[in-house]
């Protein structure tokens, strides 16, 4: 995960990035990682931890209807996420994540292990459906950083 990380931040430092996140079931663990790299101020902006509904929709102006018709781990609020999170830090990349790390919590069609990642680069947004296997809750956290991680650095 480190290095994904210091992969991540050099890139970004070359390419003269800034990054901002929207994390929700990870807890900031992706801004923890992003931030444990030397020179990560050059380009991480803004983290933000919107973990309740309430969050969601203050801070990120998640709609209420979108919460209410497709849940909090769903794609459309992670795309509301991801686009009002970009509104917020005008950066040049801005990353949302919504899921569930369990163990409890999931339904038949919201399993645990399902995660949402949102990307926004420029003006084009990319929305990946993941399912974990994993029931472990650090597992399933630390998977939906790993891939984030592993989504910009493509993407950039």
């Amino acid at each position: 995960m480190k290095s994904l990380a210091n992969k991540l931040v050099n890139k970004l430092i070359r390419k003269k990035l800034k990054i901002s996140f929207a994390e929700s079931c990870t807890g900031g663990m992706l801004s923890s990682i992003i931030t444990s790299v030397s020179g990560s101020s050059k380009v991480f902006d803004l983290g933000l931890i919107t973990y309740s509904n309430k969050a969601k929709m203050d801070i990120l102006k998640v709609p209420k209807k979108i919460i209410s018709k497709y849940g909090a781990v769903s794609k459309e609020c992670c795309l509301c996420m991801v686009k009002n999170l970009n509104k917020i830090s005008k950066t040049n990349i801005s990353v949302s994540i919504t899921g569930i790390a369990g163990p409890g919590g999931g339904t038949k069609l919201k399993p645990v292990g399902l995660v949402y990642i949102g990307i926004k680069k420029g003006n084009k947004i990319t929305i990946k459906e993941n399912l974990f296997k994993s029931k472990n809750r650090s597992s399933i956290q630390k998977f939906s950083v790993i891939t984030s991680l592993k989504i910009i650095n493509k993407i950039i």
